[in-house]
Formats: structure tokens, sequence, C-alpha cells
């Protein structure tokens, strides 16, 4: 499709002379914050800046498209954007850039962004989802190129779910029937990575609201368009996404340029009707952008840029064409045009300015406060000499930030250490202690929800059995459990490979889709990071997902998503947004090298904000689920692989019991040894554990449930000051997980106290696992593993009790 024509802009309420000059001044006013943030970055008083010059006009454009309701989920260059929807003021945009803890000064993320990274409070101060059809929101951003994309889709998809599934028509302070818009931005170079294409072909597929808009200034950092795309044409080589016509599934795709003003609107205009209206995804090119300052304060584009490129990005500088266009067409004087660059300038100006007096005045308070403690000391202690240096660095640094402060403290009281413990020593311990609280608010919370439905203030309520309770395949009794909480809540809805028609490949779903519909209970693609991403948008906007990755060893296509994103997005927005996903997954024993994974290793380094729950039957793990069904935060729940066929007896309230995270259970009580485990190890645990019985070894058996949260009440510690002897024993790779448990119990709860013996790890080989039953056998531990660990523990105590065995 040729780039648009350059006409008068088409609209419900065409625009006027006013909303012309007003998207001058939000044009300059954006050009002078970027400008400004480069050379706070250059003064010391910011570490990096990355800033959305030469991409104002068409953010211009595209807010005027953007309704309330309508959802964001973009990149680092959409400031203009978040200002014209008001969103972001400027005092706010500098707080990030400064990094201000102050979530009431920077509310996107509380200084724990970079600047660019923006977002919405879609929380309020309990919680509770505000009412999101009346506003406009923004998902917050994450740094790595094109992570907005899998989130965009679900953002977009539970639109879909919004305006197709009448049970959800109630909840209308989420949405107004489906009538929103997923708004996604991206440059063009990270239209090179696989989320990218992965979330058009999933949105092109399942036919959701997402307009695409792509920022295209030719280059990637420092990589021009022809390393980067085929053709060198994102738009060119996307065609085949192109419905045939109205009614037809697929994309509507449009070319305009980028310094266009009136192309811009009246394409966005177009564009995002089409997308409202007719649940059609589109793509909008945006093509010859410029970057005035380069890609970011890291470097200058003069570097790798001709001179003919840089003339050229001058020539065609959208804010330039902007005032041609305004004179051309007779909307605005010379004269009026320079009163508002003018006035732009001075009110950027007064914002960097109150923004830095936010930012630093309190710092500073700290920093005199602690200085003139500390000068008591110094008079009081009689050690001028060795604190004068310390003490009057700090006096003198002209922008101190807090570590500075909490550093000096805490070196000078070393200098004091000998000393006796004065009233000024004391002041300043104190005063130490309430700073280290202060910045772990500012700097470490918020990692999970503190809302009162966060996992541990969900009621727990026991399984209950009738006398005649069915003892069935252990499948049944998930599907029992999803069957009862879809009927609770229409806000529930499963997808995944497999999940629909045939009720996933283990049966757990077996005839819910019937029974439910096909919008509660979906097939996807194969496409585990965009199955994600469908989860964690829909779940941002207030709806209950459970997503499936069929097997625990394709999480690694998802764990980059859940990581950057879901995991972390309570912390990075402060509590200001949170998205409860249950991402539900099969792993530990069966076959082979693809099947029969543990890499728990792997997801405790990577989920932290995420809940692992890791059930060793399906009545454990329907408890799980039940709890995290009633809560407000995410988690993996990982079930036994080959534990779907076991017989387990239903309880009578299957879709009601719920099991707390944290709390391990104690599966068989025991005097000599402390075995700790989880998952299928439990059954093998509980198998040697009666071998062990037979040579008189006694062992308690302790499954943790959950790896994240881990023993919260630390009965395990209790259990090793009974036993006095420990083995951490599970199937991932030596060094993962048991080592995480050791960790947890030897350091965390400080049981090490009661050893009598060096505490042992029984872990897979270093391998993933080989097929077949001897594969198994060889490659993961085994019942005799663990009798041999167990018995050289004693051994050890006891020889001639135990004497050796080989």
């Amino acid at each position: 499709m040729p780039a648009a024509e350059t006409v008068v802009p088409t609209q419900a309420a065409p625009l006027t002379k006013a909303d012309f000059l007003t998207d001058y001044r939000l044009a300059w006013e954006s050009r002078h914050a970027s400008l400004a943030g480069r050379k706070e970055v250059f003064m010391g008083k910011a570490k990096f800046g990355i800033f959305g010059d030469g991409k104002e006009v068409p953010q211009l454009a595209m807010a005027r498209a953007f309704q309330n309701g309508d959802f964001r989920a973009g990149y680092y260059r959409d400031q203009t954007f978040m200002v014209a929807i008001g969103q972001l003021t400027w005092e706010q945009y500098f707080a990030q850039l400064y990094a201000n803890p102050d979530v009431e000064a920077e509310p996107a993320t509380a200084g724990r962004a970079m600047n660019g990274h923006f977002a919405t409070r879609m929380l309020d101060e309990d919680g509770n989802l505000r009412d999101l059809a009346q506003t406009k929101n923004s998902s917050a951003d994450i740094s790595p190129t094109a992570g907005q994309m899998p989130r965009l889709l679900g953002l977009a998809y539970a639109s879909k779910l919004f305006r197709q599934n009448p049970d959800l028509h109630q909840f209308d302070s989420l949405s107004t029937k489906g009538n929103e818009v997923a708004f996604g931005t991206i440059g063009n170079a990270s239209t090179s990575e696989g989320m990218f294409f992965e979330a058009l072909n999933a949105a092109g597929v399942l036919q959701v609201p997402m307009l695409v808009s792509v920022w295209d200034d030719h280059y990637g950092i420092s990589v021009p368009a022809e390393y980067q795309t085929t053709k060198q044409s994102i738009s060119e080589i996307m065609m085949g996404l192109q419905r045939e016509g109205e009614g037809q599934s697929g994309f509507e795709i449009y070319v305009v340029r980028g310094w266009d003003y009136a192309g811009l609107v009246d394409t966005y205009q177009r564009a995002a009707a089409v997308c409202r209206e007719q649940h059609v995804p589109v793509l909008i090119h945006v093509t010859e952008l410029t970057q005035p300052q380069g890609h970011s304060t890291s470097g200058s584009h003069e570097r790798y840029k001709s001179k003919d490129r840089l003339t050229w990005e001058e020539d065609h500088d959208c804010l330039h064409k902007l005032r041609e266009w305004l004179l051309a067409e007779g909307h605005a004087t010379e004269l009026e045009l320079d009163e508002i660059e003018k006035a732009a300038a001075a009110v950027i100006k007064l914002a960097r300015t109150a923004a830095w007096a936010a930012f630093f005045n309190p710092i500073k308070a700290e920093r005199d406060e602690a200085v003139a403690m500390l000068d008591k000391l110094v008079a009081a202690t009689g050690n001028e000499n060795t604190m004068h240096d310390l003490v009057e660095q700090l006096r003198t640094n002209p922008t101190p930030i807090r570590a500075d402060v909490v550093r000096t403290l805490r070196r000078a009281l070393r200098h004091v250490r000998h000393e006796k413990r004065s009233a000024g020593r004391r002041a300043i311990q104190r005063h130490l202690e309430q700073l280290l609280a202060e910045n772990a608010d500012r700097y470490n919370s918020n990692l999970f929800s503190q809302s009162e439905w966060a996992v541990g203030n969900i009621e727990e309520v026991a399984a209950t059995y009738a006398a005649d309770a069915p003892v069935v395949d252990g499948r049944e009794v998930l599907q029992a459990c999803f069957d009862a909480n879809f009927q609770r809540d229409a806000r529930i809805f499963a997808i995944g490979e497999d999940v629909g028609k045939i009720g996933d490949v283990n049966q757990a779903f077996a005839g819910l889709q019937d029974k439910f519909g096909e919008l509660r209970v979906t097939d996807t693609g194969i496409r585990e990071c965009t199955i994600a991403g469908q989860g964690i948008g829909a779940a941002l906007r207030g709806l209950r997902p459970i997503i499936e990755i069929q097997y625990l060893d394709y999480l690694l296509y998802a764990v980059q998503i859940l990581s950057d994103d879901l995991a972390c997005l309570q912390y990075r927005t402060k509590g200001g947004q949170k998205a409860p996903l249950i991402v539900r997954t099969r792993g530990h024993r069966l076959e082979g090298v693809w099947h029969s994974g543990s890499p728990m290793q792997m997801i405790l380094g990577s989920l932290r904000g995420m809940h692992v729950c890791v059930p060793r039957n399906m009545v454990q793990a329907a408890g799980f689920y039940n709890t995290l069904l009633r809560s407000d935060e995410p988690a993996l729940v990982i079930e036994c692989l080959n534990g779907y066929r076991l017989k387990e007896k239903t309880p009578s309230n299957v879709g009601e019991f719920t099991l707390p995270l944290g709390r391990p259970e104690v599966l068989l009580a025991g005097t000599d040894v402390t075995v700790v485990t989880y998952g299928s190890m439990c059954r093998i645990v509980m198998d040697a554990a009666k071998q062990l019985a037979e040579v008189g070894i006694s062992v308690e058996v302790i499954d943790v449930q959950t790896l994240l949260p881990f023993d919260t009440d630390q009965l395990i510690a209790d259990s090793l000051a009974k036993t006095n002897r420990v083995v951490f024993a599970d199937e991932d790779v030596p060094g993962g997980a048991t080592a995480y448990m050791m960790q947890q119990v030897l350091d965390g709860q400080q049981a090490y106290r009661f050893l009598d013996a060096q505490p042992r790890c029984l872990a897979a080989q270093p391998h993933r696992p080989a097929y077949s039953s001897d594969g198994d056998y060889f490659s993961k531990p085994n019942a005799e593993d663990v009798f041999d660990t167990v018995y050289e523990l004693m051994s050890e105590a006891e020889p001639e009790r135990f004497p050796e065995i080989y």
C-alpha cells in the first residue's frame, strides 16, 4: 500500500486551529524535554537517558484516536503520546529521569525503571482495580525489545472476550462490552524479534482489536534497516497478513509518513475505527521518522550515520514539517509558532527545576541531618582525627545520594565500635535502622501483592471426604476442580495447546469446552511465548486466565516474558498494576530428554515475584488452584507428569478447599534423618523410607509443597532439631533446587545449629534424562539412591549398627 496522501484530517469532530496549535505546543514541549533530558544526564544528574525526539507528531495523531478504556503496550519513546492522553506530566517525566522513588512524584515505576518506561496506576491504595473502562490505560513497559508484544496480544484478546461472552458484560468497570483497542508501539528494528512475528500471527488468527504502530527511523542503534528487515520494510514483508476484504480474517495494513501530520491523523482515525468496531488487527507502518539525538545518551549517532543521512533527517524532522504545514495551510503565523516554541521551552525548564528540587531536597535534608548527628558523635567521642575526613566528605558532597548517607553512617559506627554505647552512638544506630527501613520500602517492597487477596490472606479450607468418596484418576480430580471454579467465576478461562477440543493431553479439561464454550476453554497454536502474553494482558484487565504450557521443558519458550514482564510487574510499578495469571504445566518424571524436565534452578532464579507450587498429586494441585483463583497473585503450578492416572480420593468440596502456600507437610514422622523433597520424588522417598525402616532407620519425610514461598513457618528446622541429619532430594541438576532448599533451611532458618552430620543433597545427573525406564533410573534419583544416601549418614554415626554396604 503506498504512503498515505496528505489530506485534511477526518474524524467525528473535525480538528480546529486550537487543536493544531495544542498539538504543536505538546510536540515542542516534548522535544525540549528530550533535549533537556540529555543535558541532565551529561551533567551527572541522571544515570542514563533515552528519549522520544523525532517521534512526536505520529504520537500526537495516535493520541487523538485513543479513547477511555483503551490500553497501551509500548516502548520507551512514547513520551509525547503519554502526555497527550493526560497520563504523564513533564514534572513526572523528569522525576523518572532522576529515579525519584516517591510514587506520588513518579507514579509509573517509583524510580525503579529507567526513563521512558511508562505505566498508569491501575490499582487503588487497597490493591483494587480502578474503573479501567473510564480511564486511559498504559500497561507497564519493559526494556527487552519486542517484549511488549505478547502482553499487547493479551490486552486485545480481553476485549474479544468482553465483547463475545455475555457473562462478562456485568463487569462494566473493566470493559464497555469489548469496545477497547489495545495500542502497541515498537521500533522498526525490534520487529526483527520473534515475539513480534509470533504476536502478529496470533492476533491475525484470533481477530482481536490490536493496533500496532511501527516507528521506523531506519536504524536499530547503529545498525541500519538493510541488516534488520527483508526489503527494508516491515509493511512489505507482512503484506501476506492483509485481509482480502471486509469480513475476512487478517490484518489491515497502513503506511504513512511520520512527518505528515494530516495524513497521520486521518490514518489513525480510520485504523482505530476498523479495529474498534470490527475487531480487526491493524499494523501502521510509520515511515521516514528521524532521531535527532541518536539512540540514547550512550553515544552519538554521528559515528554511524552519513552526512547525507544526517542532512535528510534535519530536513524531514517532523516538527519542522509540522510547522511548514501549519503555515502553508494558514493555521498559524510565524510569530504565533515562535511564541509557542519559546513558551514550550519555558514550561520544560520549570518542570525540570521542580522535579529536581522534589527529588534532591529530601536527600539533602537527610544528608544534613546525618551530618549533624555525626558531628555530635565526633565531639562526644574525640574521634575527630579518624572520622573527620569521613564526615567532611559527606558534608561537602554537592549531589549526595541516599547510599552516601547510609554508607557514611555505617562506616562511622565502625570507627566507634570499641567505644562504650553512648547516647550519640545509639542515636545514630537508631537513625541508621530507620533509614534502612525507609529505603527497603523505596527499593525492595511490593514484590508480591499487599492487598486483602494476597495469597497469605486467603482463608484455609480443609478438604473434606465423604465416607464413600469416589477413588478416581488424578486427572478427574483436577477436572472436577476446574469445573467448579468455572461455574463460580465467569472471569476464569483457560487457553493452551490442546486444551479445548480434547481437554488437554492429560484430560484435566475433558468435556469442559462442551460445557462452557470455546471462549472459556480454548485451543491455541504452538506458541508458548504469546500464550503467556495472552494471559498476562488479560489478567491485567481483570480477567482470571489459566494458561497451559504443555510440558515443563517448553517453559523455556515463555520464561523470558514470565520473568521480565509478569514476575516483576507488582515490583516495577510499586503496587500500581497486577496480573494474577496462573501458569499450569507438568514435569518431572516421564520419558526422555524433552518430556521429563525438572529445571527448578532456572525457575527459582528467574521467576521471583511469582509463586511456584510443586504438588505431589492432583488433590494437592486442586487445593493450590482453589487458593490461587481466589488470590490476586501470579503463580506457576507444576503437576507431576506421571500422576494423572494414579488413583486418588475426590474431596466432596473439590472446588472450595484451599491449601496454604509455604507450608510443608510431614508425610512420615521419623527420628533419625529428615528427607526434604517435593513432587514426584515424594513417592520415591516414601518407598525408600519403607526400605530403611526395615533395617532400623527412622526417616522423617517432608514434602515442601511450594518452593516460592518456602516453609514460612520453619517447620523443617523443627524437624532437624529432632533428627539432627538432613537430606535434600529432587530431580533438578546438582546445585539446583536442592542447593536452594539447603540455603533456605540451613542459612535462612539457621538450622545448621542442629546438625550432627554433613547435610546431603541428592539430585539428578548433570544432564537431561535419557529415554526409557533405564534412562530414568540412571539419570534421576531412585529409591536405592535415597536408601544409600540416608544409610551412609547413619553409618557414619553408628558404624557397628550400620556397617558399610559397599
